[in-house]
C-alpha cells in the first residue's frame, strides 16, 4: 500500500513509439516531426490535460509540447528533431480542476441555469490558486480575473464570457496545478541521424570492371572517371564491393566454377592474400592515396562512397596463420569453409564468433571499421550480418558511432523477418528487404503497409533493391526493358532509400545462369566485365529523370506518408505521398504487366487532400512533362509498357478546402474495404 499514490488518478499506457518497452531507441532523421501517442485516461468524467516532455540527451531541462485528444482516450503530441543525436521523451498528464470547472460551467450556461454565483466563486478560487503559481504580469492578470468573478459589481453574463474566453484558458493551462500529475514511468529514446540515413539513391559498381573495354583491371582512377556518369544519373551513394586483396587458394572461376583459369580474378568477397587483409587494398585497384582521392573527388559531385564490410576470410588471409583460434576447424584439422547447403564457398572461411578468444576478435573487427572511417568512409554496407551474433553488432555499431556518430550501416540481411527487425533495433541504419520478391499489387500493398503503417516503421528503415549481383528476379528475366523501368519506378517512389546494381540494371542485363536460377549468367562476381554504358537503349537518362523528380519533391523523401489508392484493375498499382499539409502531393501509377497495355480508373481522395470535389484539378506527369485536367475522384488511365509503364503525377491546381482531421487513416480504411 505504501507505493500507492491515492491522489494520482491518471493512467498513461501504450505509448508509441516505444520499441520493446524502451529497450531500443526509435529512429528518425533531422527535421522529422516526431509524433508521440499514448492512451491517457482517468476515472470519472473530469477533464484531462497532457504534455509531451522532450529534450536532447545533452540538455538538462525538458521542453514541453501540448498533447491533443484524438479518439477513444488516444492522445497525440509532437516535437521537431532539429539536430542529430539521442532525444529523450516521456509524457505527463493530470486531472485539471479548472478545465473541468470550465467545461461544466459551459454546460450549465447552455442549459439555461439562472443562478451560477456559487459556481463562479468556485472558479475564482481556482484562479487565485493559479495566480500564486504564476509569475510577473501573468500573476497579476490571473488575480484580476479572480477578483472579477467574485465581484458583485460585474454581471453574471460578463463573468461567464470571461471564464470561457480563450485567453483565460491558455494562461490557466500554463499555470495548471500539477501536484497530482502522473508521469509515464519510462524515459524513452529516439536516435536522430543525418538525412542520408533516411533518404538516398545508391549505385553499386565493381571498380575492376571500369577499364573502358581494355584488358586491364580497373582502378580507383577509373572510378573517378565514372563519377560524372553516376552523378548525371542522380545517385547520392556509390557503393563499392570489397576493395581488399583477393585470395588465390580455391579461387572461384567464371560462373562460380570450382577451378579458376589463369587470369580469373576471383570474387572480391574472398578477402585476404599475401598482400594483406581488411586494411589492405587490392594492388591493381591502386593505393590508399588513390582511394582517399576518390572520396575527395566524389564529394565534388555530392556523392558519398560506401564500402563493403564482409567479415569472412579467404584461406590466404593473414589471420588464418596469425590467429588460427578465430576459425572453426574440422576433426581432421582443416579449417571449415563457408556453406549454405547446397551452396559451397570453398574460397571463404567464416570467422568463429564462438571462440574463447572472442574479445580479441571483436576488438580487431572494430579496428577495421575505424580504420576506414579514418580514411573518410561514413557508409558501410554489411554483408550477411544475420550470420553473426546480435550482441556483436550492437557492441560494434555502438563503438564505431562513439567516434563517428554520422556513420550509416546498411544490413544485407535477406533472412527471416524477426531477425531482420532485430538487427534494425540494435543499430543498423537501413536494411535490404523482400521488395525484390513482391511483384503483384496485393503483395506490394501488404508489404509496404507492414513497413509503413505498423510499429515496424519506428525502427526499421527499408532500402529497396530491384537487383543485386546475387539476385536477378524472374520478373526482370522475362519482362525485358519495361520490367526494369517498372521496378525502378516502384523502388524509387515507394521507398525513400533504394539502390541498383549497375551498369547491369540500366543496360537491362536479364540472362540467368540456368532456368529457375536468380544468378546472372557470366556474373560480374567472378569475372571482369566491360560494360557499354553509352548504348542507346540504356535506361540511364530515364533513371536520371526519376532521381531528379525524387530530389525536387519532398513527399518522396519519406516513407510514413505512403498511402495506396484504389484502382479498378489489379495490374495497375496506384499510391501517393504528400507533405503534412498536403501542399505537395505525388501520385504514382505503375503498370505491373510488362507485356501488355493496361487501362482502368484510379481513385483520388479529393476531400482527404483538401480539394473541392465539385471542381476540376490538374495533374502534371513529371516523366513526360504532360498535363491533364481531371474531375472527380475516379479518373481513367492507360499505360503501354512499351512506351512507359508508369505515371509520376504531381497534383497541382485545384480549389482548396479546409483539411479534415484524421482524414487519411479513415479514407484508406474505407477504400481498402471497398476494393
Amino acid at each position: 500500500m505504501e507505493s500507492i499514490k491515492g491522489y494520482q488518478r491518471v493512467i498513461i499506457e501504450k505509448v508509441s513509439p516505444e520499441v520493446d518497452g524502451g529497450r531500443f531507441p526509435a529512429k528518425a532523421v533531422t527535421g522529422d516531426i516526431i509524433e508521440v501517442e499514448a492512451d491517457i485516461y482517468a476515472d470519472g468524467h473530469d477533464t484531462l490535460l497532457s504534455r509531451l516532455l522532450y529534450r536532447h540527451a545533452g540538455d538538462k531541462s525538458w521542453a514541453e509540447a501540448p498533447m491533443r485528444h484524438l479518439i477513444n482516450d488516444r492522445w497525440q503530441g509532437s516535437f521537431n528533431a532539429k539536430e542529430t543525436g539521442t532525444w529523450i521523451y516521456t509524457i505527463t498528464a493530470w486531472v485539471d480542476d479548472f478545465q473541468t470547472w470550465r467545461s461544466n460551467l459551459k454546460k450549465r450556461a447552455v442549459a439555461g441555469e439562472e443562478d451560477l454565483a456559487v459556481h463562479l466563486v468556485t472558479g475564482a478560487g481556482l484562479l487565485s490558486g493559479a495566480a500564486k503559481r504564476a509569475r510577473g504580469p501573468d500573476a497579476l492578470k490571473i488575480a484580476g480575473w479572480a477578483e472579477t468573478l467574485k465581484s458583485a459589481a460585474v454581471g453574471q453574463d460578463k463573468k461567464i464570457s470571461l471564464a470561457l474566453s480563450p485567453e483565460i484558458s491558455v494562461l490557466m493551462d500554463q499555470y495548471a496545478d500539477r501536484g497530482a500529475s502522473a508521469t509515464y514511468p519510462r524515459e524513452l529514446a529516439i536516435a536522430v541521424e543525418r538525412e542520408r540515413a533516411g533518404y538516398g539513391a545508391w549505385y553499386e559498381m565493381f571498380p575492376r570492371s571500369l577499364a573502358n573495354g581494355t584488358a586491364r583491371h580497373g582502378t580507383f582512377r577509373d572510378c573517378e572517371a565514372r563519377l560524372p556518369y553516376v552523378a548525371e544519373a542522380g545517385f547520392d551513394v556509390l557503393y563499392l564491393p570489397p576493395i581488399h586483396p583477393v585470395g588465390h587458394t580455391n579461387r572461384k572461376g567464371k560462373n562460380n566454377a570450382i577451378t579458376a583459369r589463369p587470369g580469373d580474378p576471383g570474387t572480391p568477397w574472398a578477402i585476404g592474400s599475401e598482400e594483406g587483409g581488411y586494411k589492405a587494398i587490392h594492388r591493381e585497384l591502386g593505393t590508399l592515396g588513390d582511394f582517399r582521392h576518390l572520396i575527395t573527388k566524389a564529394k565534388e559531385y555530392n556523392i558519398e562512397i560506401a564500402l563493403d564490410i564482409a567479415f569472412q576470410c579467404s584461406p590466404d588471409h593473414p589471420w588464418v596463420k596469425e590467429h588460427p583460434e578465430w576459425f572453426l576447424r574440422r576433426p581432421d584439422g582443416t579449417v571449415q569453409y563457408a556453406e549454405n547447403p547446397p551452396k559451397k564457398y570453398q574460397d571463404i572461411y567464416p570467422l568463429n564468433f564462438a571462440t574463447e578468444h572472442w574479445r580479441e576478435l571483436w576488438a580487431e573487427l572494430k579496428s577495421v571499421a575505424l580504420y576506414w572511417a579514418e580514411q573518410g568512409v561514413r557508409i558501410f554496407r554489411v554483408d550477411n550480418p544475420h550470420t553473426k551474433p546480435f550482441d556483436f553488432w550492437e557492441w560494434f555499431i555502438g563503438e564505431v558511432k562513439k567516434d563517428y556518430p554520422d556513420t550509416i550501416f546498411l544490413a544485407e540481411a535477406f533472412t527471416r523477418p524477426k531477425v531482420m527487425y532485430r538487427l534494425a533495433k540494435l543499430g543498423f541504419t537501413q536494411s535490404y528487404t523482400y521488395f525484390t520478391w513482391r511483384n503483384t499489387r496485393q503483395e506490394l500493398t501488404d508489404y509496404l503497409n507492414e513497413l509503413t503503417r505498423t510499429e515496424i516503421k519506428d525502427f526499421f528503415r527499408p532500402n529497396f533493391w530491384p537487383n543485386t549481383p546475387d539476385i536477378l528476379h524472374e520478373y526482370l528475366q522475362k519482362g525485358g526493358r519495361p520490367a526494369f523501368m517498372a521496378r525502378f519506378v516502384l523502388a524509387a517512389t515507394l521507398c525513400s532509400s533504394y539502390g541498383i546494381y549497375g551498369p547491369a540494371f540500366e543496360l537491362c542485363e536479364n540472362v540467368a545462369r540456368e532456368p529457375g536460377s536468380e544468378e546472372y549468367l557470366n556474373s560480374e562476381k567472378y569475372e571482369i566485365k566491360h560494360w557499354e554504358t553509352g548504348r542507346s537503349d540504356s535506361l540511364k537518362d530515364f533513371i536520371g529523370r526519376v532521381n531528379g523528380i525524387r530530389r525536387e519533391n519532398p513527399p518522396l523523401h519519406r516513407n510514413r506518408n505512403l498511402w495506396f489508392n484504389a484502382t479498378s484493375n489489379d495490374q495497375l498499382i496506384c499510391y501517393s505521398k504528400h507533405t503534412d499539409d498536403k501542399s505537395s502531393i505525388i501520385l504514382t501509377i505503375v503498370n505491373l504487366d510488362a507485356h501488355h497495355s493496361q487501362s482502368g480508373t484510379v481513385n483520388v481522395p479529393l476531400q482527404a487532400w483538401g480539394f473541392d470535389p465539385q471542381q476540376s484539378y490538374n495533374v502534371h506527369d513529371l516523366l513526360n512533362d504532360k498535363r491533364y485536367t481531371w474531375r472527380g475522384e475516379w479518373n481513367p488511365v492507360e499505360l503501354n509498357p512499351a512506351v512507359c509503364p508508369a505515371h509520376i503525377f504531381r497534383v497541382e491546381a485545384g480549389v482548396r478546402l479546409p483539411l479534415p482531421e484524421n482524414n487519411f487513416d479513415n479514407y484508406n480504411q474505407t477504400v481498402d474495404n471497398a476494393v
